[in-house]
């Protein structure tokens, strides 16, 4: 029987061997941040975008890690969608979308952008291993990780791939219906030992394009009252803003382009408290 047999204890070995080139691998980087939310339609991958490019316009060496299996849009967030990923080593190098940002997706990796991408749980997770440790991410302040919504195979894979290592980020809207998926993604969080940096409060309110002023057309303040409830911090309101989702359509985080806007200021208030909440 080979000495690499799992009669032989060869399994244990390698597993033990795995983890240890996670933990090195992610022990380069500094701040492992993971953004979540209970449903889907709040906006989380463009929080997640405007994180990451936030966190970079300070002078972060930061990365953006989008792990939305079946429905990747960070790639058309930044611009960066028909681009793939380069090899060295066996080694993927995330793209650049600038100096100080790398991002990995599978969207990088899909031959059609337009491809349905029918994954079972083990495969989801072998993916999202590769994503960690299989790509050059090198030393950085952070790693924003952008997962789809819910409590499934993508959250769950990267929380138990990182262990504490992880915190969170969770989007929700203002909305009754949203709190609900919410509260579970908070319990979730619980369940896997995951500290909670706070809730981001979504379309929470509309700038009007005429005036610049913020109008609550929709209920407001549920985020808000939410955090409190659950003794969880909250990091801010982002209003809907013309000017965000004109930057996504172009492919443009709203950050860099639009840095004076409503929906802008409170995106760099969110990065605020994210960078000091990871210097406690």
């Amino acid at each position: 029987m080979s000495e690499n047999s799992c009669g032989s204890g060869g399994c244990a070995t390698n597993k033990e061997a795995e983890e240890k080139k996670m933990a090195e691998l992610m022990g380069r980087i500094k701040n492992k941040i993971v953004v979540l939310s209970g449903k889907g339609g709040v906006g989380k991958s463009t929080v997640a975008a405007n994180l990451a490019v936030g966190l970079s316009l300070e002078g972060n060496k930061t990365g953006l890690l989008d792990v939305d299996v079946h429905g990747p849009s960070i790639p058309r967030l930044l611009k960066l969608t028909g681009t793939r990923p380069g090899v060295r080593n066996d080694t993927m190098i995330p793209v650049e979308y600038s100096w100080n940002l790398g991002v990995m997706s599978v969207g990088f990796l899909l031959p059609d952008e337009h491809e349905a991408v029918v994954w079972r749980g083990p495969v989801k997770g072998s993916v999202i291993k590769q994503f960690l440790d299989g790509v050059e991410w090198g030393e950085r302040d952070y790693l924003i990780i952008d997962c789809p919504p819910g409590t499934g195979d993508e959250p769950l894979s990267v929380l138990q791939f990182l262990g504490k290592d992880a915190k969170a980020v969770i989007v929700t809207s203002p909305q009754a219906v949203a709190m609900d998926d919410v509260r579970r993604s908070i319990t979730f969080c619980r369940l896997m030992d995951t500290e909670i940096i706070g809730i981001v409060e979504n379309m929470s309110g509309f700038v009007c394009p005429d005036c610049g002023a913020v109008h609550n057309i929709f209920d407001t303040g549920g985020g808000e009252r939410l955090a409190l409830d659950a003794g969880v911090p909250f990091l801010g309101r982002i209003p809907i803003d013309m000017e965000a989702a004109k930057a996504g359509d172009n492919g443009e985080a709203l950050l860099a382009v639009k840095s004076d806007s409503p929906a802008s200021q409170a995106f760099k208030h969110v990065v605020r408290a994210v960078i000091k909440s990871s210097k406690k």
